[in-house]
């Protein structure tokens, strides 16, 4: 049950602290409490909740505040709770009436936050955010329709989550370690006196020889992973053997344990084909067993070939980001281009004058469809080259290099708020963090424009 009375930020001089003494009116936090439209920012989150049943709900006005000041600061959830408790500012921003001693929720809660507060939720409240520096409407021209105006940058990047650098040999390790950890479980619920073998110590060994070498050549890695896939299945048979002895209906795992006995078999499939292939490509393939979601993502950086994490197709306007897709699987972000530019007229009520974005934004049918609104876009134009002043190559010039102030949000995102580290487990939490991590970057760019 949640209850949010709408009302006006409290004078600085009515908010008392046990102190009884004078704060100073200019600080960052009591500035930033009386720029941010509160009723917009917090009904996304309570349209999640109900008026009537359950328990009392912490104040929506809290939980927006408590998320900001995490991802702002780059906290722990623990972090981020005692900090609250002891800074009055920040009580003061979360629009507490007076100083409170305590802590005003578990850090726990946390983690159902970022369960209900999808990516969803966090993009209303950045549209909450755009629409308090929203231009005004364009005039119309001659044609009836309003003018294209302003600048939409695209593109896309991978949030790496915070996950071991995968290999095979590895990750078929820890599953040959969870079907010995399955078969501990199930063994006591059975009648039989002998546990099934499972060369639990020569596997490990086989495991290590390896694994320790600092230069382990293809013929010695195929073979370590070609005993594991081995002890693997032959776990797998005395698994399926003991939970026959069960009646149907009776499954003797725990529900944590279960999900990883899904995964491991889905990833000794793989490691599987892909070993009697001889390749070390496979559709939707695993590279966490403990993080199932997460996919290998081709990039071609400099400092790395592959990337593991959500994709996500941003973009850029009057400094504002929004996410406009994240996938957990590769995609083709030129064919979001688009849904991008409508999304920008539903936002504004015009289209962009001017897109930026990399020539793989523009192909043939994009182009068609940019030209029709009659839209300029930096890529080169198709065919021959055609005679240009200098006026002209001056402003393509300018034009195209401002395209990297979304690289530039990436890095602030990245280097700045840990959207490559993202350290949630679920895929919905971790959605969660990257839309936070987005509101957070316009919440500074709202302050910088005001």
């Amino acid at each position: 049950m949640i209850k949010y009375n709408s009302a006006n930020q409290l004078t600085f001089t009515g908010f008392k602290t046990d102190f009884e003494m004078n704060l100073d009116t200019q600080n960052r936090w009591v500035l930033l409490s009386h720029l941010l439209p509160w009723d917009k920012l917090v009904m996304p989150y309570i349209r999640k909740m109900s008026f009537i049943r359950g328990a009392p709900a912490v104040n929506p006005r809290v939980v927006v505040g408590s998320l900001y000041i995490k991802h702002k600061l780059t906290l722990s959830d623990e972090e981020t709770i005692s900090l609250i408790q002891e800074n009055p500012y920040m009580q003061y921003f979360l629009g507490l009436n007076a100083f409170v001693p305590d802590p005003l929720f578990d850090a726990s809660l946390f983690v159902t936050l970022r369960k209900r507060m999808g990516l969803q939720e966090f993009e209303k409240m950045n549209q909450a955010l755009m629409s308090e520096c929203m231009d005004e409407p364009a005039k119309e021209s001659q044609g009836g329709f309003p003018k294209n105006l302003g600048e939409l940058k695209l593109d896309a990047t991978v949030s790496d989550q915070f996950i071991k650098y995968p290999t095979d040999l590895d990750l078929l390790n820890q599953c040959r370690v969870w079907t010995e950890t399955i078969i501990d479980e199930i063994f006591p619920q059975t009648f039989l006196e002998i546990k099934p073998r499972t060369y639990r110590r020569e596997a490990r060994k086989r495991y290590l020889s390896p694994a320790k070498k600092k230069h382990k050549t293809n013929k010695e890695i195929r073979k370590a992973i070609k005993h594991q896939l081995l002890y693997i299945k032959r776990n797998l048979g005395s698994i399926g053997k003991l939970l026959d002895m069960f009646e149907p209906g009776q499954f003797p795992i725990a529900r944590r344990t279960q999900k990883y006995f899904w995964v491991v078999q889905e990833v000794y499939r793989q490691q599987q084909e892909m070993y009697s292939a001889g390749t070390h490509h496979c559709e939707d393939r695993i590279v966490s067993i403990h993080q199932p979601h997460v996919r290998p993502i081709v990039r071609g950086k400099a400092n790395g070939y592959v990337e593991f994490g959500s994709k996500i197709n941003m973009s850029l306007d009057n400094g504002f980001a929004r996410i406009d897709r994240l996938s957990w699987n590769a995609f083709n972000e030129c064919t979001d281009l688009m849904d991008q530019v409508e999304s920008y007229k539903t936002i504004r009520g015009y289209y962009p004058a001017l897109i930026q974005a990399d020539k793989i934004y523009f192909s043939r049918e994009n182009r068609n469809f940019l030209d029709e609104k009659n839209i300029r876009y930096t890529a080169a134009p198709l065919g021959r080259p055609k005679e240009q002043s200098s006026y002209q190559k001056r402003k393509s010039k300018k034009e195209a290099a401002r395209r990297n102030q979304i690289e530039g949000k990436f890095g602030q995102a990245k280097n700045g708020y840990e959207m490559n580290r993202i350290r949630a487990r679920l895929s919905n939490t971790s959605e969660s963090m990257i839309g936070c991590i987005v509101f957070v970057m316009n919440v500074i760019n709202l302050v910088s424009l005001s």
